[in-house]
């Protein structure tokens, strides 16, 4: 099995293993629900660690790539502050521009703004949303926000179970749902 667009094969002998999970981690960026920013480094020194440590990027470098980010996601303001200093949206920005800093080919979100209120929400999605429209790489969201579901993707997979059980256009997921689960779930979407 081969990871998409990555050319790395998972099904490796023992012995080129850990070769391939160390060029999968280099290549695949990951955004999670609670940010996981390190708590004791600044913005700036949160976003540039990984570059330097595992990408061996000057230390200037990576600097000028950090505040590149965080000018993308509206949070250069704040390189100097500690997450304890930052709302959770704000958080959750720098934990993108943190992924993005060691320039994946895929980008993993899970559930990225389920920790946040409604104003953070709109915030964060707004970024993912400018991400999808220009990154040229492969995005995927594990997400119960539809409507922003529907906007930016391409391809939709309804979940029932831990496994697929639809996939398909935003138009054929909400417009034409062929699978009990994935009605269902349109359906509560509604409701609330």
């Amino acid at each position: 099995m081969t990871i998409g667009g990555l050319g790395l094969d998972v099904h490796q002998r023992p012995a080129d293993r850990e070769r391939v999970a160390r060029a999968i981690r280099q290549r695949v960026g990951m955004v999670f629900q609670t940010f996981n920013l390190f708590p004791h480094q600044t913005v700036l020194q949160n976003l540039i660690e990984a570059p330097v440590q595992v990408l061996g990027l000057p230390r200037g470098e990576a600097e000028e790539r950090a505040r590149t980010l965080l000018d993308r996601v509206g949070m250069l303001h704040r390189l100097d502050a500690y997450p304890r200093q930052l709302s959770g949206g704000q958080q959750q920005r720098v934990a993108i521009a943190r992924a993005l800093a060691m320039e994946p080919r895929v980008m993993l979100f899970d559930e990225p703004t389920s920790a946040l209120d409604p104003r953070m929400t709109a915030e964060v999605l707004s970024v993912i949303a400018d991400l999808a429209g220009g990154g040229g790489w492969t995005m995927v969201i594990a997400t119960h926000a539809m409507s922003f579901a529907r906007r930016v993707s391409d391809v939709i997979h309804v979940f029932d179970a831990g496994r697929i059980v639809e996939s398909g256009s935003p138009h054929q997921i909400f417009e034409e749902p062929g699978h009990e689960a994935t009605r269902g779930l349109l359906a509560e979407v509604h409701a609330a």
